[in-house]
């Protein structure tokens, strides 16, 4: 199967960028609506619609959710583009629909996604609700599973630009987990059977983006959703869509989410997982926090005229200004920065630093800034 083609073919081109609301996906919803697979499962906080979509008549019965944070959409996106493959009417499409049932959640979180907040309206953090049930949005997701009854639960989220994959220096575009369901991270029957299909996930994904696959941390947390759901006995499998070279948009790796829908439930529908597949895993390097999104090296500052030669880090923020995700970056580290690496790097050479506040830089200051008076940085870019 050719999955660039099938992406490109199936790519929903009427959403993009990180700013997803239920405003752009509402008439998505309804134009796939075309035999009731449409419902109105619940409202949140501040009394927007739950939807769920539900399509195929399958044995297989996968659950998945996106934006339960609600400022991470590339996973939303991603999930329209496989509901496109399964709604054209292709060959693959009917195997598909006839092997399994899908029940999605495109936005759980429709209050957050409007704020571009990772928490609710009532500042809850749904990821951490799982015991508690106290939002309703949460009750609405324990709800559809219970009902459901999912044989693989797909938990759908974003991660920041700052991990990368182990100290390789390659960005982690996409990082998995299979959660543990107890303390002492144990692997029984069901965690196995998440470990599988993400060590045949991986395989496939190794062939377009070789070295920047992670694997998240895996200590338990019960009140996390997807510890939760794997303790009830239901293989759950983290997706943490990540930052690829110069994507801040995410929509590379929007393609690498979609690409990893696909290979999972072909291999699902192909009975085509090894059965134990845990050395594969295991060696899938862990997410480290090592990078930020600019390092500047070799930068001559003068602290009470005292001149010495420093690095310094800055990251941006994600700041919604007038319905736009503007990146603004700000200076968030000075020092040796050993082991990190930058998205964007740039040795300066001993060139000295001048910004409108003085010869150094300071933490927290937007990253605008001169080299040797000449050398002109504005919101963290080099500008000719």
């Amino acid at each position: 199967m050719n999955l660039e083609q099938l992406f490109i073919e199936n790519k929903e081109q009427s959403i993009e960028g990180r700013y997803l609301t239920l405003d752009a996906i509402e008439p998505l919803l309804r134009r796939l609506n075309t035999d009731n697979q449409l419902t109105v499962i619940g409202k949140s906080v501040l009394g927007e619609p739950i939807y769920k979509y539900q399509i195929g008549s399958g044995k297989i019965k996968i659950f998945l959710w996106s934006q339960m944070h609600g400022n991470e959409s590339t996973t939303t996106k991603a999930l329209f583009d496989f509901l496109n493959v399964l709604n054209n009417g292709s060959v693959f499409a009917e195997k598909l629909l006839n092997g399994f049932t899908f029940c999605c959640i495109p936005m759980l979180n429709p209050d957050g996604s409007r704020l571009y907040t990772r928490e609710n309206a009532n500042k809850v953090d749904l990821n951490r609700d799982s015991q508690d049930l106290t939002q309703p949005e949460s009750k609405v997701l324990r709800e559809t599973f219970e009902s459901f009854k999912p044989d693989y639960c797909y938990n759908l989220h974003d991660q920041r630009t700052i991990f990368g994959v182990a100290d390789t220096g390659k960005p982690a575009t996409l990082s998995f987990l299979a959660p543990s369901y107890n303390d002492a991270r144990e692997v029984n029957e069901c965690r196995l059977k998440a470990i599988n299909l993400i060590a045949a996930m991986n395989e496939v994904l190794q062939q377009y983006i070789p070295g920047q696959i992670g694997r998240f941390d895996d200590s338990f947390n019960i009140n996390c959703i997807g510890d939760t759901f794997q303790y009830f006995g239901v293989p759950t499998i983290l997706f943490e869509a990540g930052h690829f070279q110069k994507d801040y948009q995410r929509e590379e790796t929007r393609k690498y989410v979609f690409m990893a829908l696909v290979s999972s439930f072909s291999v699902l529908s192909e009975n085509d997982i090894v059965s134990n597949r845990i050395d594969d895993y295991l060696n899938i390097p862990q997410n480290n926090i090592v990078f930020y999104d600019f390092i500047y090296k070799n930068i001559n500052i003068n602290y009470d005229g005292i001149e010495k030669i420093t690095n310094f880090a800055s990251q941006y923020k994600e700041e919604l200004i007038e319905g736009k995700i503007c990146f603004n970056a700000y200076i968030v580290e000075i020092g040796e920065l050993k082991g990190c690496f930058g998205h964007f790097e740039y040795d300066a050479k001993g060139a000295h630093f001048e910004a409108r506040y003085g010869k150094a830089p300071i933490l927290n200051q937007k990253t605008d800034f001169y080299l040797d008076n000449d050398v002109k940085f504005v919101n963290g870019l080099l500008n000719n």
